[in-house]
């Protein structure tokens, strides 16, 4: 089997189940999100009348499981985008191009899928509900539906599978939170019983003062925009709390609550506040959540963000003053644009191994595989005119008042290369603009290439951050 040069990949697999069935598969990645799925009969490759936005994820009990990020119409039924189906796996192999789906699980309005795994007869769903963690463990039936059994584990945390074991039900699930340490947990998938935490990671700073709240901004367009804050528990609505907030929103990646020993012993304790917004282009709320800031239509991934600083300051949790923001990748390229587009509301922004120079992204490093989130600016006229006007390299304007970054990049980052970050400064230095840049030669697209490494890049950022937004 043979892919074509303007691939990301060709990626072949094998699944397997509890009852000894096999599916081998070939899939043929076209972009980031489109794919043709092949199952391998004998010498041949046959495709599946698969939707190009949907993912052979699963086996077990002889069925296929299916996660789709588009509506599937089959059968007469339209399967809505962020399901999951299931296939019967005999049926599948006789006839490729017929297939008959059976729905398993649908996302409500403010649900997303998060996962899946599979023990030795059951299919495990990780989902978000408003962005916390839920696992249902479903057990197939005779006639072909699901039963679905939701398992007990501690609410408004982000949960998920560490381990399955396809020879008996059991399983490792996993739960934090902000001010949760990572728990290990272990159960039995079939069983009634509530999983058993095992272990738990040590806690790195105290968080007997501290709260996590959730609110929601109205973006541009008046879509409500989820996000996080954790602050004191005596916190003074009067926009003098130090702040720092940050997202990701693309690449239907979900941000969900995390604990960080970093963020709270160098910010929390120290009287900070931390903010993760949910903004659109992440997967929080299923794959239309991230189609809105496709390509072209990307600005309201900007907006949102915006619109997050925005409410911090009218509820008085933060101000212009005192809020920070940082990213990076993708992130960096958010906070290239929030500086570039809203300088008013920030006073210190940290830009990370970014992408900045959106016209000719095609040619960097993996620059071209991203064209599915970004739009090819070489053949569509619009989007070349949005990143025109949007791509923060071309935007920097000479006199204008910015808040002064800190850019961080690494000499060896195989995905978005150094040029990006080190353009950008040079630009910056060319018009005489106030930044603070600095280069790692290792570590890849992270933050080092060993913990010693990764310390001196997070001590940098929180000492910058402290030295903008603390007295």
């Amino acid at each position: 089997f043979r892919g074509y040069k303007s691939d990301v990949g060709v990626f072949p697999s094998v699944l397997r189940d509890g009852q000894g069935n096999t599916l081998s598969l070939l899939v043929r990645a076209k972009d980031y999100f489109h794919r043709e799925t092949f199952v391998l009969n004998g010498e041949t490759a046959d495709k599946l009348a698969l939707p190009e936005r949907a993912s052979v994820s699963a086996l077990v009990g002889g069925r296929v499981i299916v996660s789709l990020d588009e509506d599937w119409i089959a059968s007469g039924t339209t399967y809505q985008a962020g399901s999951v189906v299931a296939l019967d796996l005999a049926a599948l192999k006789k006839d490729p191009g017929k297939l008959a789906p059976v729905l398993v699980w649908t996302p409500g309005p403010r649900d997303a899928l998060d996962g899946i795994a599979t023990t030795n007869d059951r299919l495990l769903l990780s989902t978000l509900h408003n962005v916390s963690g839920r696992i249902l463990s479903f057990a197939p039936l005779p006639d072909g539906s699901w039963t679905a059994t939701p398992i007990d584990l501690p609410q408004n945390l982000a949960v998920g599978v560490a381990a399955a074991d396809d020879a008996s039900n059991r399983m490792f699930l996993t739960a934090e939170g902000f001010l949760t340490p990572s728990t290990l947990y272990f159960g039995d998938a079939a069983a009634a019983k509530a999983p058993e935490a095992v272990k738990r990671l040590p806690a790195r700073f105290d968080a007997t003062k501290e709260v996590v709240e959730q609110f929601e901004a109205t973006s541009t367009d008046g879509t409500k925009i989820p996000y996080f804050v954790v602050h004191r528990k005596d916190l003074k609505l009067d926009g003098t709390t130090p702040t720092l907030m940050t997202a990701y929103g693309g690449f239907q990646l979900s941000q969900t609550p995390y604990y960080s020993g970093t963020i709270g012993k160098l910010w929390l304790e120290r009287g900070g506040a931390y903010v993760l917004a949910n903004i659109r282009g992440g997967g929080e709320f299923g794959p239309a959540w991230h189609e809105a800031g496709l390509g072209a239509k990307r600005q309201i991934v900007y907006d949102d963000f915006a619109a997050v600083a925005k409410d911090l300051e009218a509820r008085g949790i933060a101000s212009p003053r005192r809020l920070g923001i940082f990213g990076g990748s993708n992130g960096g390229l958010l906070m290239g644009v929030e500086m570039i587009q809203h300088p008013e509301l920030y006073n210190a922004i940290v830009i990370q191994v970014p992408l900045l120079d959106m016209i000719r992204i095609s040619k960097i490093a993996r620059g071209a595989s991203w064209q599915g989130e970004y739009g090819d600016v070489n053949a569509d006229p619009a989007i070349r005119a949005f990143w025109e006007k949007t791509s923060p390299y071309q935007n920097l304007r000479r006199g204008a008042k910015y808040p002064e970054p800190y850019i961080f990049t690494t000499t060896k980052d195989d995905r978005t290369g150094p040029q990006h970050a080190r353009k950008f400064a040079a630009r910056m230095e060319e018009y005489g603009l106030p930044f603070l840049y600095y280069e790692n030669t290792e570590g890849g697209h992270g933050a080092g290439a060993d913990a010693r490494q990764s310390a001196v890049m997070t001590a940098q950022m929180m000492v910058y951050f402290s030295r903008k937004l603390m007295d």
